[in-house]
């Protein structure tokens, strides 16, 4: 196996996965989003989504904050600095890795 594949082995696996890329990518650009933002941006099932969010929460990517907007009940998300930099780093290696493949051709 060449470099360049090789270094699609060392990428997060939790950020790789398409729905929890989308769900950093969308926190990346806002302050914070609520639940239904989240779910009407991503398209994904309110199953989905939460289990997503969980997922991103027990590594320390998004922190969550559940509330209430009067008598409803209100779920906040944000992107951590830990979230962040894990973000910054997976785009990195993802640009490496197209460029050492880009080269090769």
């Amino acid at each position: 196996m060449t470099d360049g594949l090789r270094s699609l082995t060392d990428l997060d696996r939790i950020i790789h996965e398409p729905a929890r890329l989308l769900i950093l990518t969308i926190l990346s650009g806002v302050v914070s989003a609520d639940f239904l933002f989240l779910q009407r941006e991503t398209g994904l099932t309110k199953g989905n989504l939460s289990a997503h969010l969980s997922r991103l929460e027990e590594t320390g990517y998004v922190r969550i904050e559940k509330t209430f907007k009067g008598k409803l009940p209100l779920t906040i998300c944000k992107l951590t600095a830990a979230g962040q930099k894990a973000l910054a780093k997976y785009r990195q290696q993802v640009q490496e890795f197209m460029k050492k493949t880009a080269d090769a051709n």
